[in-house]
């Protein structure tokens, strides 16, 4: 799908404010979005969450991945918790996944292009042969995801299997294409941008623990408007995503891959008319969803039902994700409930990342720790 922009769609700035603290500073705020105000689905989360992502957590803790410091942010971010807001079945394989995912994250992010690309190749191999043992001396993403799928198909129709396999492979081949984008310092333009997010963002995979007990045939399952639905999903998550993570990504200098910076770019505008796009945009593609649903086939009640069963799964992410986005520490850290109400972030100072961090140094940022650098009250006086 085409995404179709014109400068004249860009509206009077309206968020960004300056406050004053109570020391008589000047303090740049970003008012955020409520994008998800009108979304017909609710937020739901499985009972189960707390016990199963400490025993995911446990189990990734095992591989010793991260220096402690790193290990310690990287739990704030409580990668269960998306999980457990996304899947009503299947969780532990659910919750190994997100941490799966978020690892590989990590791991590449702070990796050039040739590096990217021998990590993805250990870790697709170890995808594909669940049951070769892998080599001595490998990074240790081989064995994570040998051990995660191992463990994770034993709950999988065959349809779903496949399902995961194919997508998550594509996943990974996309993240060396980001890796080249950074290396090369590419900007893209916003349809550009949709086109390699979409794989590398990794919702294509994420859906797959949601129909892990389905057999949805391929009919059904690759049909145009499905695709489509998934697509949209997708876009949904990439918005609110890239408005959740922009004030941490420009403050440690990774906010070139996000849509407000590509946005600003595309029309030479500034942050406010960005913001104002991006949030008419999500209005724009929540109706393709709405109007999406009209259009699904049918391919008999048996297979209808269990495609209803993914479709509510499909609609529940965009929730599921907007969610996690301030109920965990990934982007707002432990602000993350008072901002979602108050909808009003302190920019966060400049804290580039270390680039000379790699693989298991990596250096995973706590957001609350950026935010110390900010002396003072961070109150806006009335």
């Amino acid at each position: 799908m085409s995404v179709t922009i014109t400068p004249a769609t860009l509206l009077e700035p309206t968020w960004s404010v300056v406050g004053r603290t109570e020391d008589g500073r000047d303090r740049k705020y970003l008012y955020l979005p409520d994008t998800m105000a009108k979304w017909p689905w609710p937020r739901k989360i499985n009972p189960y969450y707390e016990e199963v992502a400490a025993e995911s957590n446990a189990w990734l803790r095992c591989f010793t991945l991260f220096t402690p410091e790193s290990q310690y942010a990287y739990e704030t971010c409580d990668f269960g918790r998306i999980a457990s807001l996304a899947y009503p079945d299947a969780l532990r394989t659910g919750v190994d996944l997100m941490n799966v995912f978020f690892v590989v994250d990590e791991y590449t992010d702070v990796e050039p292009a040739h590096g990217v690309r021998d990590i993805i190749e250990i870790v697709i191999d170890a995808l594909q042969n669940p049951d070769k043992p892998r080599p001595e001396g490998e990074i240790m993403l081989g064995e994570v995801t040998r051990q995660f799928w191992a463990r994770g198909r034993t709950t999988a129709t065959p349809e779903a299997a496949k399902h995961f396999v194919e997508s998550f492979t594509d996943y990974l081949n996309a993240v060396i294409v980001q890796a080249d984008d950074r290396d090369n310092d590419t900007i893209h333009t916003i349809d550009s941008y949709f086109e390699t997010r979409r794989e590398n963002v990794g919702t294509r995979p994420s859906y797959v623990p949601g129909e892990l007990h389905l057999s949805i045939p391929d009919e059904a399952f690759y049909h145009p408007v499905i695709k489509e639905l998934e697509h949209l999903t997708t876009d949904l998550i990439i918005l609110d995503n890239d408005i959740a993570s922009y004030n941490k990504e420009q403050a440690t200098g990774d906010d070139r891959y996000n849509i407000l910076t590509i946005t600003m770019h595309q029309f030479n505008t500034d942050f406010d008319s960005a913001m104002k796009w991006v949030a008419n945009f999500h209005n724009e593609v929540e109706m393709r969803f709405l109007n999406a649903l009209n259009r699904v086939p049918s391919w008999g009640p048996e297979v209808d039902k269990q495609v209803a069963v993914y479709i509510e799964h499909l609609a529940n992410w965009p929730r599921c994700n907007d969610c996690w986005n301030f109920e965990s520490g990934r982007y707002f850290g432990s602000k993350g409930l008072e901002y979602q109400k108050t909808r009003l972030v302190p920019m966060l100072p400049k804290r580039p990342r270390n680039p000379n961090l790699r693989r298991e140094n990596v250096e995973v940022l706590l957001v609350d720790r950026i935010e110390e650098m900010m002396s003072g009250s961070r109150a806006i006086r009335a």
